[in-house]
């Protein structure tokens, strides 16, 4: 197999050092439309935040529980806005007549984490935010989105696109509550796995053995499991509170990590679903690169027929892997019930399979950085439950949109865009 290269159309030429690179006229608007981004984030500030607010902005660093206290962060709030526009300002100029070339995407984040300090600073002016509390939950809160990243890098580095991960995350979230309500939280998370695990067989049936739309079979997962576990609370949950009342898995405090300062309870105090994800993420990051079975997956991910002529059961690959995939979906969901609340709501899962799949997306169908993206889409959702405390004059209604926003903005490819296997979602048909 040849592969031929082209050099891309040249438009414009920007000298950096002593190279000189070619750009065309894509990355040239690009590289101008995530200028103007910045420049209005910029203009934000100084329009939204900064008129009518002094005082100091109080970040506490230590939780009361904790050994080693720490002094607040006092931040005079309107010396901290002015610095923060002008080095926004300074970031979307240069991006905009010079452009920051490859690094484009982490000055765009690194602009947004700007905004967001910004827009921490002006909440807080007058009052104290516990900024570590909120890292807790950050960690916490990105664990179903993480997890079902990892479902979704796992059936569609195997060339199987997994819209039905939504419904393995609500799945698994009613049946890890009912199995941990009758036999204890240990069987009711092994029930939510096996239940992700039922679910992705079903996906693997249709989507490997009968060939059917894969994007059609993920939505009637998604249909299938919301309309059955309302049924099913509505007949039976409601009638029978005993069976939605599982015990929580408590936090396990690691001895002497848990004591660091700030990433101590952020890491190592934490629920056994939350440590468990980060197994998984190593876990599954070694098997997919380090691993025949990784390579075997990826292969069938890219080029199933030559993976085939080399000996590779690709219907057996993708069936392992899309299984597995499910099953790491059914455990993300008892975080919903039996890491958090201890009880099922109907729709509980609130869309978190699809801000998954936009982790994955953003991530590049990496497991680690997919993690990096659900942390941002779990700082996301902790904030916009700290502003709400903070009685901010935003409306709950535009707080609370705040994940979904960030999700838009991902898909969107505002933030880069990343090549998924050359066959995802394509049906392989063996000669």
């Amino acid at each position: 197999m040849s592969a031929t290269f082209e050099r891309p159309p040249v438009a414009a030429y920007e000298e950096t050092g002593k190279r000189t690179k070619a750009l065309n006229s894509s990355q040239i608007r690009r590289a101008q439309v995530t200028g103007v981004v910045m420049l209005l984030l910029a203009a934000a500030v100084v329009v939204l935040f900064i008129p009518n607010v002094e005082g100091v902005a109080t970040f506490g660093l230590s939780l009361p529980s904790e050994t080693i206290q720490l002094d607040p962060l006092e931040v005079p709030v309107q010396p901290a806005l002015w610095l923060l526009t002008l080095l926004l300002a300074f970031l979307g100029a240069t991006q905009f007549y010079r452009g920051f070339q490859r690094r484009s995407t982490l000055i765009l984040g690194i602009s947004f984490g700007l905004f967001t300090v910004a827009m921490m600073v002006w909440a807080t002016a007058g009052q104290e935010f516990n900024l570590e509390s909120m890292l807790v939950a950050t960690v916490s809160r990105c664990t179903p989105i993480a997890l079902g990243a990892l479902s979704g890098i796992l059936c569609e580095r195997s060339g199987v696109v997994n819209i039905g991960i939504e419904g393995m995350l609500l799945g698994g979230a009613f049946t890890g509550v009912v199995m941990g309500s009758l036999l204890g939280g240990w069987v009711g998370l092994l029930s939510a796995t096996i239940t992700g695990g039922i679910l992705a067989l079903l996906l693997a049936v249709l989507a490997v053995s009968f060939k059917v739309d894969q994007i059609i079979i993920g939505v009637v997962i998604n249909i299938l499991v919301l309309g059955l576990t309302s049924f099913l609370t509505s007949q039976l949950l409601i009638d029978n509170p005993q069976w939605n009342d599982a015990p929580i898995f408590p936090s396990i405090a690691i001895p002497l990590l848990s004591s660091i300062p700030i990433i101590g309870q952020m890491f190592f105090n934490q629920t056994i679903i939350v440590y468990g994800m980060f197994v998984l993420i190593g876990v599954v990051t070694f098997l997919l690169f380090r691993t025949r079975w990784g390579l075997r997956t990826r292969s069938v991910g890219e080029n199933p027929r030559a993976a085939d002529s080399l000996g590779v059961g690709v219907a057996r690959v993708r069936y392992v892997a899309v299984i597995f995939g499910g099953m790491v979906g059914g455990f993300a969901g008892a975080w919903f019930t039996l890491g958090t609340v201890g009880r099922f709501d109907e729709g509980m899962t609130a869309g978190t399979g699809f801000i998954g799949l936009a982790a994955m997306i953003f991530g590049a169908w990496n497991p680690i950085g997919a993690l990096g993206a659900a942390l941002i889409f779990g700082f996301s959702e902790s904030l916009e439950q700290k502003f709400a405390l903070l009685d901010t004059p935003i409306p709950t209604e535009i707080l609370a949109m705040a994940p979904y926003l960030v999700t838009i903005v991902v898909v969107a490819g505002l933030v880069g865009r990343a090549r998924p296997p050359a066959a995802d979602g394509v049906p392989y048909d063996k000669e």
